[in-house]
């Protein structure tokens, strides 16, 4: 499969660790992770709220959440994490594919959605990427989550399939 990626490379996007103001006025950290900090992602996981996940994922049950960590935890993954008062509120991960790219998911917990914690991961996350030298991000988005869309668009993503429910974007670091 091929892909099609913008001709043009992003700017320059920040680089973990960072920490944030939330528009809530809550001090958010954004921190590089792996497989350390596997406890205190699958706490924010096992708390998400099921009517937020998209495409099944996350998965529901806590074991499926512990097996799904263990591919997006992995050596070859990236990831970032918010943290607010010692507790993950959000987690981004870039997993590769089988062409050498990376997938880009995201998750953020209920409490802090709509606060502008979603930009900050991806573009925190981007910049670890540019940082290990990654270039080629895409995300698949349901077409009706307009606030993942605009959150992606700002970024800088850009659509490159629109066809079925989804909606594929793509990002050249």
């Amino acid at each position: 499969m091929t892909r099609e990626y913008p001709d043009e490379p992003a700017d320059e996007f920040p680089r973990p660790p960072r920490t944030v103001t939330d528009r809530e006025g809550r001090d958010v950290e954004i921190v590089a992770a792996d497989a350390a900090d596997r406890e205190s992602i699958l706490e924010m996981y096992v708390a998400f709220d099921p009517a937020d996940r998209a495409q099944g994922i996350p998965p529901s049950r806590e074991e499926a959440i512990e097996d799904w960590l263990d591919t997006i935890l992995s050596e070859d993954t990236l990831n970032v994490a918010a943290v607010h008062e010692d507790s993950v509120a959000g987690h981004a991960t870039l997993v590769p594919d089988s062409h050498g790219e990376y997938e880009l998911a995201i998750f953020v917990l209920q409490s802090f959605q709509g606060a502008g914690i979603g930009t900050e991961l991806v573009e925190t996350l981007l910049g670890l990427a540019q940082s290990e030298g990654l270039e080629n991000v895409w995300l698949t988005v349901e077409r009706w989550n307009d606030p993942a869309v605009a959150l992606y668009r700002k970024v800088g993503f850009e659509t490159t399939e629109a066809e079925s429910f989804e909606i594929e974007m793509s990002i050249r670091l």
